[in-house]
């Protein structure tokens, strides 16, 4: 079956695949919304939050985006050329990843919030600022992937679309806790991470505009590979390290990760219902 299996309308599924992107991109806001409206700050829950988003990602990413791409590659160029396309996409999404990770300025953040007189609130700030470029640098990759994925094959547009999603929750609480203890406005730390999240619908529609005409099976096999690989890679190199940072107790970690396979495995069974 080809990837390109279309809705009954072109319009229809422009519409629900931009809706898709952009809810995966608003989230970012509503995690930045969970840490300001939350009085007392919970390294116990900041854990659980990762390393459920980590969970999510690694199962969606092996069980559901890499057989696609494989498939789809597979189709186009045979079984062993085709396998070894897609494996080569995956690491090459790896890669790409720790390009981006090497050329940015380190947005590494401070997970418990700093007392008072101990953090200078501009380099707080600062810390902030480079967060929310860092990440909507990372969204904008996301935003065209999670696009492509729904007006290819809407049930795994889906799934991508939520592990985006609840990855994106606590990058929200990355940007606005140093903005907010740098300003102490809630208003400021909102909006920065908001406005960070809609680089995911407009990488989505750039995106799509200049490549448009080159999309076929075979290329969004190839996009789906690396997203996958991608995936893992943010896995592997922030949300875990960054869960375990936090001091809480390791069964928290692993029970989260687990938590976020189980509830990916169940979403992804309901939407074939």
């Amino acid at each position: 079956m080809p990837l390109l299996e279309p809705l009954p309308e072109l319009d229809q599924r422009f519409l629900f695949a931009f809706l898709l992107t952009l809810g995966a991109g608003l989230s970012t806001g509503f995690g930045s919304l969970l840490g300001l409206i939350s009085r007392r700050f919970s390294p116990s829950l900041l854990t659980l939050s990762l390393s459920f988003s980590a969970g999510v990602m690694l199962y969606v990413s092996f069980v559901e985006i890499f057989p696609k791409a494989r498939q789809a590659l597979g189709a186009a160029h045979g079984p062993a050329l085709g396998y070894g396309l897609t494996v080569l996409a995956f690491f090459a999404g790896m890669v790409v990843l720790a390009l981006i990770d090497r050329l940015l300025p380190s947005h590494a953040l401070p997970l418990l919030p700093p007392r008072e007189g101990t953090v200078e609130s501009t380099s707080l700030m600062r810390t902030g600022l480079f967060a929310a470029l860092a990440i909507a640098i990372h969204n904008f990759p996301e935003g065209l992937a999670t696009f492509v994925a729904a007006l290819s094959e809407p049930r795994l547009g889906i799934g991508i679309a939520i592990a985006i999603a609840i990855h994106n929750i606590p990058e929200g609480l990355a940007i606005s806790a140093p903005v907010y203890y740098a300003t102490g406005s809630r208003r400021k730390a909102f909006w920065l991470s908001f406005v960070s999240g809609l680089a995911e619908p407009v990488g989505a529609l750039v995106g799509y505009v200049f490549l448009r005409s080159l999309l076929s099976d075979a290329v969004l096999g190839l996009i789906f590979a690396s997203v996958a690989g991608a995936m893992i890679y943010i896995c592997l190199d922030e949300l875990l390290p960054a869960a375990q940072r936090t001091g809480a107790r390791h069964y928290l970690m692993i029970g989260g990760v687990i938590a976020g396979m189980v509830v990916m495995s169940i979403s992804l069974l309901l939407l074939l219902a």
